[in-house]
């Protein structure tokens, strides 16, 4: 008897998980990412939103860094850092939540945009936040992609922290290194 090959006659959630749909909305695509436990699944809806990579696939994907899933907060981010027109759209508002921990996750996010935006978003932050662990995430993304720009601003949150244990030495550190920029 010969070999005969029978094609499915419906999609496998395997075949259609490997061809992203660009036409779903991106708010659609997030509320499932938040609901989707199977790893190819969710990878398929992460690469159709950077595909997307405007800012309501921003939105979506922001929506995500609240997550007690860790691997999904993580994905998010590194999905946000792969877009980073799209994800500028939605940094200040990341930046200003009033959870701490979402102006942390914040923080790498703009580790990836350009310098300039960086640094103001950055200086900025320090510029008002009163939480050391947020000030800590800036410094050090500030300590990668600093510029001078950013002096005054690291200046000001080392004046304000001087009590903490480690802020007043990563600002230092910091400074050093843009000072031998200049």
């Amino acid at each position: 008897m010969p070999l005969v090959r029978r094609d499915p006659t419906s999609p496998t959630i395997s075949a259609t998980a490997s061809t992203p749909d660009l036409q779903r909305d991106a708010d659609d695509l997030g509320f499932d990412l938040g609901t989707e436990k199977d790893p190819r699944a969710r990878e398929t809806l992460l690469a159709t939103l950077v595909a997307i990579a405007d800012p309501s696939a921003a939105v979506a994907l922001a929506r995500h860094l609240r997550s007690e899933d860790a691997g999904l907060r993580n994905a998010c981010i590194e999905a946000l850092q792969s877009m980073p027109a799209a994800a500028g759209s939605v940094l200040p508002g990341l930046l200003s939540d009033p959870d701490p921990d979402v102006r942390i996750l914040a923080t790498e996010i703009v580790r990836t945009q350009p310098t300039g935006p960086a640094n103001e978003w950055l200086a900025g932050l320090l510029d008002v936040e009163t939480h050391p662990n947020v000030c800590g995430a800036a410094v050090e993304v500030l300590a990668e992609v600093g510029t001078p720009d950013a002096i005054s601003a690291l200046l000001a949150a080392r004046t304000r922290f001087a009590s903490e244990a480690f802020l007043p030495l990563a600002i230092d550190t910091v400074l050093a290194r843009l000072d031998k920029g200049r």
